[in-house]
């Protein structure tokens, strides 16, 4: 009988092993996931409205850095400058080496005019009050590893036009994939 209870306990320590080495593997898979390919971020502000609604819980897709780069018409999620706490969430619009220009309401790169379908319930309010959505400007190059990137909500976005300025490639963290709350508004962002 003694024989049997001096098994039972290197049982029992083994199954606390057990369980100690799964969580501590969890664990780094959560970081590895979080740190290499996908984190969560919250939309804060109205600058991607109507696509992008403040508040709204989005992944990022960071295998940008890795696996490919973006490309215009991305939504990217960018850091703030010298280290602030802060993230940005506009569309791509201008790749390094573009000329940007924007007349009439419409969006010129390199002299060619681009469709943007995911501005048109935003046009149509604009028109409604009879001003563009977004006002002319350029024409302006977009530097070698630098970017050019603008909201959806041209009439409330700070973006490459006015404060945000171009964007440095190391600033953009990743590409918005799908909103994951609220759980009824769930869908794909690009």
């Amino acid at each position: 009988m003694q024989s049997d209870a001096k098994q039972a306990k290197p049982k029992k320590k083994s199954s606390l092993f057990e369980w100690i080495k799964a969580i501590l593997i969890a664990l780094a898979l959560v970081l590895v996931i979080r740190t290499f390919i996908f984190e969560p971020y919250v939309v804060e502000g109205e600058s991607m409205e109507p696509t992008l609604h403040d508040g709204e819980k989005l992944f990022v897709n960071k295998t940008i850095n890795y696996l490919g780069g973006v490309k215009r018409g991305d939504i990217v999620i960018i850091n703030g400058k010298d280290g602030q706490k802060i993230h940005y969430v506009k569309r791509l619009i201008g790749l390094p080496g573009d000329t940007i220009e924007m007349k009439d309401d419409t969006l010129y790169i390199n002299g060619k005019k681009v469709d943007e379908p995911y501005l048109k319930e935003n046009k149509a309010h604009a028109k409604e009050y009879e001003v563009h959505l977004t006002g002319d400007f350029g024409p302006v190059k977009v530097p070698k590893n630098d970017y050019f990137v603008m909201g959806d909500n041209r009439l409330n976005s700070m973006d490459s036009r006015n404060g945000l300025g171009l964007i440095e490639k190391d600033r953009i963290v990743g590409t918005s994939e799908f909103v994951f709350f609220p759980f009824g508004d769930i869908r794909k962002t690009q």
